[in-house]
């Protein structure tokens, strides 16, 4: 097992008295000294505020585990952490757990507990611990989000657009009914300052569901509150997280929620191999230019499974339909399938297999399912139709785990944000609007918001990649777009949006012929090596209109761009490659009559010398994209 190992390791024990007031004022700071929480105990419970570089994040705030209940502070200590742990798969190769914690032993009607904040230089996380609780205490993670009134923020809405700009003074004087808001909330503020509103660890809180946000009109703030079920003993909560940076950015590659994780549980984690997987879903209905038109049957299944090998694609994904129906411990086949023979045509190759399991067919049963999937050779299992369940969720993650499966969960499925860490065979999930869902268009903004929204809690399972956007959006397909012509995306963008998007699984939905005759381009794609990372920044980000992400393995960089409709020219340094080393990159650009509307397959790819600190003017076309491949020269 994969876990921290300690390299520096302080406990100090300190009292903090305002002398003025005679009130207890806690504060610590961020590693860096950048960060400031602090906190006030008064009638109603604790408070807290959090400052950096001087200036507000989060004014005064409640914060509670009992709401509108006095505290009595029994002491304080502030711990430190400087350690690094290497993750199994993910953005970064190694990562540097560096907080500063102040944790306040507490007394609340009676009974005793914890708080625990964590600070670190891009983001703080609050943990309470109970002793002694019974079944009819009435326990209630509280937390308020205190901003101005100018500050805008976004949240996802499930396979819809997100939702956002708002801003925190309209909703409090509008009179129009409040959205349903999910996590993560992210808030663009008047500074220019970006904050997300989470959580991380649930998966280690037994008893609580998602937490809840609120936006509370008579004080004008938002709020988050996380209620367990009635239990006794001692209480563990889920970490409320808030994450900053100067750009939206900054809060998707930040590892400040898998570090609040709790460590991973998996004895032996090696069998678990991030990747790229075709798929069959949404090639249904294509017709090859050898005239083969694919389906659910044996024959399309052998072809994907002869292109993976091929190309190096890791995972097959068999999705929907493979079997008619389930009941307890048997699943009855489509006829047109041999799901045996496709089980031996793959174990003759080098591709492995994941299977869809859809609860609305039938219960198999959960307990019997993973065992099943594991004697058939599976390697992964894409589960969907689970719902926002808790406990549910928490029990396949782990049962997968036994039978050493990957796990992909779909149609809106718990965040479970830093569960990767835990059990990273918890691989993906569809916490967003994959591409085609529910046959919608989806557009280059909805793309953008999800990747500077959606993504900060962690991998998605998104589609991205589809090459033959001309005849997706003929009608050429059985499961394309409802509307004809209204999925609106270049060739360039798509392949971009592969690399963009963080996943340890990354579908490619498009069919094998379409991949091959734009090769040049698909090779991109091909040398990916997904959620084996040593290094994730990004470069670019404004919501709604652009983003620039940049991957490191090894001396290779991978860089994908993606834009809005209005097309436009993004400036791309390259300051993060080694001084006095050339290199040579490989261009996957837009041309200049390429346009998401009317010719969304037109791309060009060049290559050409680059060194550290160059600046690339990338031109991209309306909802376009741009790619480099840079590789270390001789």
């Amino acid at each position: 097992m994969k876990q921290a190992f300690l390299t520096i390791s302080m406990l100090v024990c300190v009292t903090l008295l305002n002398a003025c007031t005679g009130k207890p004022n806690l504060e610590v700071d961020s590693p860096d000294n950048t960060v400031q929480l602090t906190f006030q105990n008064g009638e109603q419970g604790l408070t807290y505020q959090l400052d950096w570089n001087n200036k507000s994040l989060v004014d005064a705030s409640q914060i509670s585990i009992l709401p509108n209940i006095p505290v009595k502070i029994i002491d304080t200590e502030i711990k430190t952490e400087n350690s690094n742990w290497k993750p199994v798969w993910g953005q970064f190769s190694d990562i540097k757990d560096h907080y500063n914690e102040l944790v306040i032993r507490l007394e609340i009607n009676g009974k005793s507990g914890k708080l625990y904040a964590r600070v670190y230089n891009d983001g703080v996380g609050f943990r309470f611990e109970r002793d002694n609780i019974s079944s009819e205490d009435t326990l209630d993670f509280f937390a308020e989000y205190n901003l101005p009134s100018k500050d805008m923020f976004y949240a996802p809405a499930g396979e819809n657009p997100p939702i956002g700009p708002l801003s925190i003074g309209t909703l409090t004087t509008s009179e129009e009914k409040l959205p349903k808001l999910a996590l993560p909330i992210v808030v663009e503020k008047s500074n220019k300052m970006w904050l997300s509103f989470l959580e991380s660890d649930l998966y280690s809180a037994k008893g609580f569901n998602t937490m809840k946000l609120h936006f509370n009109k008579e004080t004008g703030k938002l709020t988050s509150s996380s209620k367990p079920k009635a239990s006794a003993g001692k209480l563990v909560t889920p970490w409320k997280v808030i994450l900053f940076g100067y750009q939206a950015g900054d809060l998707v590659t930040s590892t400040v929620t898998v570090n609040l994780a709790a460590p991973c549980e998996i004895e032996n984690p090696d069998w678990i191999k991030p990747g790229k997987t075709l798929w069959d879903w949404r090639v249904h209905g294509y017709t090859a230019p050898d005239g083969f038109v694919y389906g659910i049957n044996t024959e399309s299944y052998k072809r994907f499974i002869d292109f993976a090998e091929e190309k190096g694609i890791e995972y097959f994904l068999i999705d929907d339909s493979w079997y008619k129906h389930a009941t307890k411990g048997h699943f009855e086949l489509s006829p047109e399938l041999d799901l045996q023979a496709v089980i031996d045509y793959a174990a003759d190759k080098t591709v492995e297999l994941i299977l869809y399991y859809d609860r609305k067919h039938g219960e198999y049963g959960d307990k019997e399912l993973f065992p099943y999937y594991q004697s058939l050779g599976m390697k992964g299992v894409k589960y969907g139709f689970m719902g926002n369940n808790v406990q549910f969720s928490r029990d396949a993650i782990s049962q997968s785990a036994d039978s050493e499966l990957l796990i992909d969960f779909h149609d809106s499925p718990v965040p479970f944000t830093g569960v990767r860490r835990t059990f990273p065979n918890a691989i993906t999930r569809e916490y967003c609007h994959a591409q085609q869902d529910s046959r919608k268009a989806f557009t280059p903004e909805t793309f953008i918001k999800m990747a500077l929204i959606n993504a900060i809690q962690g991998p998605l399972d998104m589609n991205n990649g589809n090459f033959d956007l001309s005849g997706i959006n003929a009608g050429k397909r059985q499961k394309g777009p409802k509307k004809l012509n209204s999925y609106l995306s270049t060739v360039v963008s798509e392949t971009a949006r592969t690399l963009v998007i963080f996943s340890g699984l990354v579908c490619i939905p498009d069919a094998p012929e379409a991949y091959a005759a734009k090769s040049d381009l698909f090779e991109f794609i091909q040398k990916m090596p997904v959620g084996k990372w040593d290094e994730s920044r990004i470069l670019n980000s404004k919501m709604s209109e652009y983003i620039t992400t940049a991957r490191r393995s090894g001396t290779d960089w991978f860089v994908g761009s993606v834009i809005c409709q209005k097309g436009g020219t993004l400036d791309i340094s390259l300051d993060f490659l080694e001084e006095g080393k050339i290199y040579e990159a490989t261009f996957y650009e837009d041309t200049d009559t390429t346009d998401c509307k009317t010719n969304p397959e037109a791309y060009q790819a060049r290559k050409a010398e680059v060194k550290k600190d160059q600046i690339i003017k990338a031109k991209l076309a309306s909802g376009g994209g741009h790619c480099m491949y840079i590789t270390l020269k001789e």
